[in-house]
């Protein structure tokens, strides 16, 4: 296979195993934290306007937050905006003198990690109320546009992998030929080239959750092209077009410097371990690009948000630059070990060696801090799913490194099969070659003998010197294969690594998801707040699906009140013959306490619901959509105290 194609193909191995780790549905770190009114609250008097508070800073639009009459007319007096100059909420005036009755509250932001979130809530005026206002079941994101913007960031994660690593790899290690490597570096370019473009056209649509359709949408374009994510994906293209030309001229720098001025002859008037060598200004400006290119992700994502921030962004780009050093580089390593016809030297496998260490201590160092940002605490490491994914990909990386220790250890073992004996074996041939002119049986006898005797010991000598040289080199190559399986056994375990780094970008960091139940739990006293769950449930016939919003006032110890809202299919409130609802607290053996919901004409609920203790409850919804159709889902919901 062509080294072209070997480059495509990594390419494709590496997205398609980014895209396994990814494919599951986006958790985006983001989280809701408060809003005024609260959810589920009956008010006495109706509000000016709606305040969204979230665990940190989002990016919003004008229609962000839409606020709905149980007519299912928008009551909004004004655009969404940012309260008060903090990027962590929003609010929306409204209309003077509504109503009494149930209003619904529709909301679209950006988290800081650059994924779109979305929900519904309610607050009613005076007392409940029917209401008529359609509140979309569909998820935050397009099912389509989602796919494709998952392939063109899993993409851009695989192909800077390869620019840099192999790019790095060439001028570090300096192996014999740098060509094997030219297609892995080319396909990296491209690849990386292409997937930004595509983001800069399929983000327009990811954020606003309309399908791949409208991607030439010149509203959508201009939206993307003046946000935070469309500036960093420009300058991600600018510092490509920058990185084309420093390798351009480098390649013709290496290729001018491996020939004579004259002869074309490779240059022998430097030292050997000298040959090759990059120019310190070289390197400088090679380490800028990549530094730019690793920024441009991390001016983007979860690290330009939160606490410490410019300490978190660095961390970002060195903990980038670390990974694509360490497995870009071993991609090139493992396709050069393949390249039967530029042999890699032992003194090169030894510089990718020490520059894979240097990389693992900043994954280290860089990993510790960024799960220490996530965390928060020692109790999110096992009471949230973003410590619990943390914790599996601690066990990867630990496999990893063991790998990584096996490669080192080959490394050692070839540099001191290649580089002592060189020597001995020289010695050798030379020493026989003079013996058998100096003790020729014919010595002493004419010139023919004489001849005879030089020849035949010259003949022993050529024959000898393959015998003699045939134990190191076939040592050399045992540990050659042996090298060649620990790397690919490396790269193996590290595609692992990044599908579990995969699903823990797309999970809610435990710093967040404590601090959203400890608001919970500090709520003012005398406050109603309420818990509200959406189900999505169907039953296996035609039209028999949608979803049902659960709300639970106040949502702790003692009496509650229940309300369930059927949504169906096309968004519209449903009616359904019956629902049942019940509550259980297994680890005190409590339960089922049936909540006893009765049709109260548009919604179901109770108003009698009596939970005896605090804790994590199993809510058992049973949806009846006929005679004999129905289907139950559980869901685990917190009872504070």
């Amino acid at each position: 296979m062509s080294a072209p194609r070997r480059a495509l193909a990594l390419v494709a191995l590496l997205g398609t195993l980014f895209l396994l780790g990814g494919a599951g549905s986006v958790s985006a770190h983001s989280a809701v934290r408060e809003t005024t009114p609260g959810e589920g609250t009956v008010l006495k008097s109706a509000p000016k306007q709606v305040t969204m508070t979230f665990t940190e800073s989002v990016g919003i639009t004008d229609d962000s937050l839409r606020v709905l009459s149980p007519e299912n007319r928008r009551v909004n007096a004004g655009d969404t905006e940012h309260a008060s100059g903090r990027s962590d909420a929003v609010r929306v005036p409204l209309d003077d003198g509504l109503a009494d009755g149930t209003y619904t509250v529709a909301w679209r932001v950006v988290s800081a990690d650059s994924h779109p979130i979305s929900g519904a809530f309610t607050f009613s005026i005076g007392k409940p109320s029917e209401t008529t206002a359609s509140v979309s079941a569909e998820p935050a994101v397009n099912p389509a546009s989602g796919a494709l913007y998952d392939i063109a960031r899993y993409a851009a994660y695989a192909a800077v992998a390869l620019l840099i690593g192999a790019a790095t790899f060439v001028l570090v290690c300096r192996p014999a030929s740098a060509e094997p490597l030219r297609g892995l570096v080319r396909a990296g370019w491209w690849v990386l080239v292409a997937s930004t473009a595509a983001l800069l056209l399929i983000r327009g649509p990811y954020e606003r959750g309309t399908g791949p359709s409208t991607l030439l949408d010149p509203e959508l374009i201009e939206n993307t092209l003046t946000s935070r994510p469309g500036w960093a994906l420009l300058a991600r293209l600018a510092l490509l077009a920058g990185a084309a030309v420093f390798l351009v001229r480098l390649g013709r720098g290496a290729a001018a410097e491996t020939e004579g001025p004259e002869t074309g002859s490779p240059e022998k008037g430097r030292p050997e371990k000298e040959q090759g060598r990059p120019q310190p200004v070289v390197l400088a400006v090679g380490g800028v690009l990549a530094v730019g290119l690793a920024g441009t992700w991390a001016a983007a994502e979860h690290a330009s948000a939160g606490i410490q921030v410019p300490l978190a962004m660095t961390s970002s780009v060195l903990h980038l630059l670390a990974m694509a050093v360490w497995l870009g580089g071993l991609a090139a390593l493992l396709t050069t070990l393949h390249r039967s016809e530029a042999l890699l030297s032992a003194a090169s496998v030894a510089r990718f060696s020490r520059l894979a260490f240097a990389s693992v201590a900043v994954l280290v160092l860089t990993g510790v801090y960024q799960s220490w940002r996530g965390l928060g605490s020692w109790d999110a490491v096992f009471d949230t799913s973003y410590g619990r994914i943390l914790v599996a990909k601690v066990c990867a990386v630990v496999l990893l490194l063991a790998a990584a220790g096996f490669s080192r250890r080959w490394t050692g073992r070839l540099t001191d099969t290649e580089e002592p004996l060189r020597v001995p074996v020289l010695e050798t041939v030379g020493a026989r070659a003079g013996g058998g002119a100096d003790s020729g049986p014919g010595a002493g006898s004419s010139s023919g003998d004489t001849g005879e005797s030089t020849s035949a010991a010259a003949g022993d000598g050529s024959e000898e010197k393959p015998e003699n040289e045939s134990e190191p080199t076939s040592a050399s190559g045992v540990r050659r294969g042996a090298l060649r399986r620990s790397v690919l056994a490396e790269v193996v375990v590290g595609v692992v690594v990044l599908v579990i780094t995969t699903v823990l970008t797309g999970t809610q960091p435990g710093r967040a998801e404590i601090e959203t139940a400890a608001a919970d739990e500090t709520a003012a006293a005398g406050q109603r707040t309420a818990s509200t769950t959406l189900i999505p449930f169907d039953v296996g016939t035609p039209g028999g699906h949608g979803k049902v919003q659960i709300v639970l006032e106040p949502g702790r110890v003692g009496e509650n009140t229940v309300e369930a809202v059927v949504i169906g299919p096309d968004g519209g409130i449903a009616t359904v013959p019956e629902i049942r609802l019940s509550f259980t607290l297994a680890s005190q053996k409590i339960g089922p306490i049936d909540a006893g919901l009765t049709d109260k004409g548009g919604y179901w609920g109770t108003s009698s619901l009596n939970l005896p203790i605090p804790g994590t409850w199993t809510m058992k919804v049973t949806i009846r959509t006929s005679d004999i159709d129905q289907v139950s889902e559980t869901r685990r919901v917190k009872i504070l105290r």
